[in-house]
């Protein structure tokens, strides 16, 4: 049951950030307004590829190379998709930023499964 929850959180996280990368400008979410510094969209970018790979490192658990892997490709793909909209325009950095991101998160959740007791076996 456990495992059914965390693909579902992972599929939603993976759907929300998508829509948030392919939407067009103005559909797009924004958290103060679309006039934001900076600032904020890298921090954006950030905590949502860390969540992303939070949550890929709790559905593969042992298996970081793996849920680095999924991260840095989600990052590459959608980053490429973007080249075929009109209004968006793909950078290196946002990739580096989305990439450090997810690293992040599943070096925290691999901190955090060390130290989690493991079930009998």
């Amino acid at each position: 049951m456990r495992r059914n929850h965390l693909l579902a959180a992972t599929g939603v996280c993976l759907a929300l950030i998508a829509y948030a990368t392919l939407a067009r400008l103005a559909g797009r979410p924004a958290l103060i307004g679309h006039a934001e510094a900076y600032w904020v969209f890298v921090i954006e970018r950030f905590s949502a590829y860390a969540l992303l790979g939070f949550l890929l490192s709790f559905l593969l658990p042992g298996r970081f190379a793996g849920a680095c892997m999924l991260v840095l490709a989600v990052a590459g793909f959608l980053e490429i998709f973007q080249a075929f909209i009109l209004d968006q325009d793909p950078h290196i950095l946002d990739v580096l930023q989305k990439a450090a991101g997810g690293i992040v998160g599943v070096l925290l959740a691999q901190t955090i499964l060390a130290f989690l007791p493991r079930p009998p076996s």
